[in-house]
């Protein structure tokens, strides 16, 4: 956990003694960090629809990266700073946080108040009274401000009362926020039932109403009333209800995708009945025949149709004389079941591995018995050395690194030891690693005289702002980061160097058809859904001019996000990165609803189409694993929580079942 020196700092009022001491406060001010620091990274457009209670921490985690790890600020009107300790000890990865607890609709003017908004680089509405932040906020210069913020590319979040209020409808709670699903439906012209207009206006959420804390509270036939009100009301069919459980998160990216991040089973739930109710009257409601999708962590959703991949499930509800028909409240409530408790056991939770150490041609008796068992011995211990990390419960990083870096310490592979030889006569080593749970990444390229370059591939990633490093610059980095240095001769094997001097009298000879593309990587998903890849390599044999290929760039060779998708590959390297090749891969996944199997079979004769071959590995947010070449073969091998370790090297050998 990341814990910062908290500063508290009370607003004050001119000429006053510190605000917090007197009743007639408008604001209270804290902050921790440095206000002051520039912002390392850029900021990007982004929502966070959060349902309420503990906070899944990818999301979060997702959230500073759109800030560009800058300046975030808390918007609340009730409370302290403890959102912001909970920031600062759970996610972390901001150059500050700012906390503005709000007593009066004037503090929403004070040029204090503004100035700290214009810095901001994420804003984020807390919990509360979302009364208070309509009665404080709506039509003030701060509400300009936020809509002033977002259309800069910078990102915004709520939860609970401050996800409530971030559609362009919204349920104002004017009655005391008392409205429960039974007396919405029993009136949806009641008293209650107290619908705000014309507050944020957000993108993607122009026709939207949300609501948090949805299937614990029940919230399902409030949601109805509401859409339905609104639709009739507004002459348009496509108003659209987003509802969003507790420990749950719809992360919406600035092309429209989103996702949802949760803490054990948590929806997006989405109303969109594209019609309006029979009636709205101040009598009994009804509504048959109305949509309602699941968008759960492997799903999507494209926020420009609301149209949902993988939805987690689908149904047709009845409201029928002021409440659900039965079929429809059993199904609302067997959709809403969340599992006992997870496991504490880490081995009763599933994970899987999968590795590859290059593809090529690489035809049944091209290789001798002795070496084809080598290989395959190979491989076995480095699914062994990923296999002890996640079967004791531990990360998928440091699995995909552990697999890695057995694969690089063997000369079998175009990967540190037994690395091909630049033009030159050097060996430099490329790699990459990505973590599906927070979206960071390291690559290295060029790399001379680390002994595991993966692992100063995660360096990069953890101990830096950068994402890549290449040549001298890497190498200086390794030596600061302590991480294990030989000679360049450690790299040399006797193979590799034949195989320059025959390139050397024939450029274009292909010198070694059952390993023309050496590159060695690994996914993986832990027992707790997150993934990771990896791809590490000595690249291709008489490269020139500094040429780096698709391994250590990060969409191209090397790919992960939780929920969709790891990926790592190995080719032809130019085509890979032309085709955005691992990225592709999750993109299917993600938008087109491909399995993982032909998500990589169709990005590999992609790849085909425009001259390029090889081979890559992949595994979707379930565990399913998915390999796909062009080539003749591809060494490879794979291990599950609850299947033994298997390899294979040929094309047309069977694979997971």
């Amino acid at each position: 956990m990341l814990k910062g020196s908290l500063f508290l700092i009370l607003a004050l009022m001119v000429g006053a003694a510190p605000a917090a001491t007197k009743p007639a406060a408008t604001y209270d001010y804290y902050s921790a960090g440095r206000l002051d620091a520039a912002r390392p990274g850029a900021t990007e457009g982004a929502l966070m629809l959060l349902g309420g209670g503990d906070w899944p921490v990818p999301a979060f985690r997702w959230f500073v990266e759109k800030m560009g790890h800058g300046h975030l600020v808390i918007l609340r009107v009730s409370g302290a700073d403890d959102l912001q300790q909970d920031f600062l000890e759970e996610i972390g990865g901001a150059a500050s946080v700012e906390t503005l607890v709000f007593h009066s609709r004037s503090a929403a003017s004070d040029p204090r108040v503004l100035e700290i908004l214009r810095h901001a680089d994420g804003i984020f509405f807390g919990d509360g009274d979302q009364s208070n932040y309509v009665g404080y906020f709506k039509g003030t210069p701060l509400n300009a401000l936020v809509e002033e913020h977002v259309r800069g590319g910078k990102p915004v979040g709520g939860t609970s009362a401050g996800l409530a209020i971030l559609g362009a409808y919204s349920y104002g709670a004017m009655d005391g926020g008392g409205l429960v699903s039974a007396d919405a439906m029993r009136n949806p012209l009641g008293g209650g039932v107290t619908l705000v207009r014309d507050f944020l206006h957000l993108p993607y959420l122009s026709r939207v109403i949300t609501d948090s804390h949805f299937a614990i509270r029940a919230r399902w036939g409030r949601l109805l009333v509401f859409v339905g009100l609104l639709a009739s009301e507004q002459s348009d069919d496509g108003i659209t209800g987003i509802g969003v459980d507790e420990k749950a998160a719809l992360c919406i990216e600035a092309n429209g995708m989103g996702r949802v991040y949760s803490i054990g089973r948590g929806f997006a739930w989405l109303v969109r009945p594209m019609r309006a109710p029979d009636s709205i009257a101040k009598a009994r409601f009804n509504f048959r025949g109305v949509p309602v999708v699941g968008i759960g962590a492997e799903s999507g959703i494209d926020m420009s149709s609301f149209t949902v991949t993988r939805p987690s499930f689908e149904l047709k509800v009845n409201v029928v004389n002021g409440e659900f028909d039965a079929p429809s409240s059993a199904a609302l409530k067997a959709a809403a079941v969340t599992p006992s408790p997870e496991p504490t056991a880490a081995t009763s939770r599933k994970w899987t591995l999968a590795i590859h150490g290059g593809a090529g041609v690489i035809e049944r008796g091209d290789l001798t018995p002795a070496k084809e068992a080598a290989y395959r011995a190979s491989l076995a211990v480095a699914l062994e050395a990923g296999r002890k990390v996640l079967a004791g419960g531990g990360a998928s990083l440091d699995a995909v690194e552990a697999a890695i870096r057995v694969l690089e310490d063997d000369p079998l592979f175009n990967a540190g030891r037994g690395a091909v030889f630049t033009a030159e006569g050097r060996n430099e080593l490329d790699a990459s690693l990505m973590d599906g749970a927070t979206r960071k990444a390291g690559a290295v390229a060029g790399v001379t005289r680390t002994r595991n370059p993966i692992s100063l591939a995660r360096a990069v990633m953890q101990n830096s702002p950068h994402v890549m490093l290449a040549r001298e610059g890497a190498d200086q980095f390794s030596v600061e980061q302590g991480l294990p240095q030989v000679a360049p001769d450690y790299f040399r094997t006797e193979q590799r160097w034949q195989q320059l001097l025959d390139w050397r009298r024939d450029n274009a000879k292909l010198l070694d058809p059952t390993h023309s593309h050496g590159t060695v990587g690994a996914v993986a998903i832990d027992v707790n859904g997150h993934v990771a890849a990896g791809t590490s390599t000595g690249g291709m044999t008489g490269k020139r001019w500094g040429r780096i290929g698709d391994s250590p760039v990060i969409g191209a060779g090397t790919y992960a996000v939780d929920g969709n998708c790891a990926v790592s590959a190995t080719g032809s390297g130019e085509y890979f990165i032309r085709a955005s090749a691992a990225r592709q891969l999750c993109d299917r996944i993600a938008w087109h609803g491909e399995s993982v199997q032909a998500a990589a079979a169709a990005t590999i004769a992609n790849i085909g189409d425009i001259g390029g071959d090889g081979g890559l590995i992949a595994i979707d947010g379930a565990g399913s694993i998915a390999f796909a070449m062009n080539t003749s073969g591809m060494y490879r091998g794979w291990v599950r929580s609850d299947a033994a370790a298997a390899t294979a090297i040929y094309s047309n050998e069977p694979g997971p079942q």
